[in-house]
């Protein structure tokens, strides 16, 4: 098996002059350095995988942040969509892709701190088959129901639900995601009987919630602010323990089913094996997109936030959040063979 590897984020090596350098930093892009200049990379396109489907929150999430890096690294990044399996198909891709940096994608809570413990078999390892380059976002998780569901908050809708058990549906975006746990951990909490219909990926789901297929959905706040607003469809809760800062008026359901908190979160990764110094390269230029206003307006605005961990940090958070869930995932009865 490879092995999981990081790099501290530092100072690369810097042999371009010093002014003209000073000029490449005030103008906020980075296309002029040398090939051999801060590890090299990149030099080419580099293709992006984001493992669900395009349209869904994480590949909106996704295509901004390689927007920032392409307008400041003068190379595109092309983020392709392998969905299937919970993520875990595009995921299994990016492990097996060649280690040479130009193959890099997002790894999410439902593949290195869920999967570990739900699925009984998994096509890859996820302490040993990636190379983290570090944290981007966490963003809160939401309960939806379609417009004109009857339960309007989370107390009519549990009411309903124990009136009639197994009348109702949620979706997700597909068994083993973040989305599914959240859905399972509900139902054990509040002591109800609804059916999970598991799709490929948060974009599908949400259609067929928009067009009354389902009743209710978890699914990451991204996108769906706007969609509720719109009166396209109702968010009755937030899967976390405070409400949000860009729609206070939506409550969290720990208010009704106290201590219920399940935020998610998004990083990037390489397969294992790739090069130090382009690890540090990449670590340090997802920093600075990260740190841009423009990017963290414009995940503040889908309900995200931009949090920037190194990938030493980043592995030991990601460790703790698996073991953090592990227990819940065990209570919840949830299991994908």
């Amino acid at each position: 098996m490879r092995r999981l590897t990081h790099v501290q984020t530092g100072r690369a090596s810097e042999p371009a002059p010093c002014h003209r350098r000073a000029l490449l930093i005030a103008g906020g892009v980075f296309m002029g350095f040398n090939a051999r200049a801060e590890g090299g990379w990149p030099i080419r396109p580099v293709r992006y995988i984001n493992p669900f489907p395009a349209g869904g929150p994480t590949d909106t999430l996704s295509r901004i942040v390689c927007q920032h890096l392409a307008e400041m690294t003068g190379q595109q990044f092309v983020v392709e969509n392998k969905s299937g399996m919970g993520g875990n198909i595009g995921v299994d891709a990016i492990a097996k892709s060649s280690p040479d940096g130009y193959t890099i994608g997002l790894f999410t809570q439902a593949s290195h701190a869920i999967a570990p413990t739900l699925y009984s078999k998994l096509p890859f390892d996820p302490e040993k088959d990636f190379t983290v380059i570090g944290l981007l976002y966490q963003v809160p998780y939401v309960l939806l129901a379609r417009n004109d569901f009857p339960g309007k908050t989370v107390p009519e809708l549990i009411a309903m639900a124990k009136a009639k058990p197994g009348k109702y549906t949620y979706g997700s975006a597909g068994a083993g995601t973040t989305p599914h746990l959240i859905g399972e951990l509900f139902k054990q909490r509040a002591g109800i009987d609804i059916v999970h219909v598991p799709y490929r990926g948060g974009a599908p789901a949400t259609q067929d919630l928009l067009a009354g297929q389902v009743d209710l959905m978890f699914d990451n706040v991204a996108g769906h602010l706007a969609r509720n607003r719109a009166k396209k469809l109702q968010c009755l809760g937030v899967a976390t323990l405070e409400r949000m800062l860009a729609a206070p008026e939506i409550p969290t359901i720990a208010e009704y089913l106290p201590g219920f908190d399940m935020p998610g979160w998004g990083g990037i990764c390489g397969p294992a094996g790739l090069p130090s110094a382009m690890i540090e390269k990449a670590s340090g230029l997802i920093s600075n997109a990260a740190q841009t206003e423009s990017l963290k307006t414009a995940y503040s605005n889908l309900g995200a936030k931009a949090v920037w961990k190194n990938p030493a940090d980043t592995l030991a958070f990601v460790r703790n959040d698996a073991q953090r869930l592990a227990p819940i995932i065990k209570a919840s009865g949830a299991k994908v063979d």
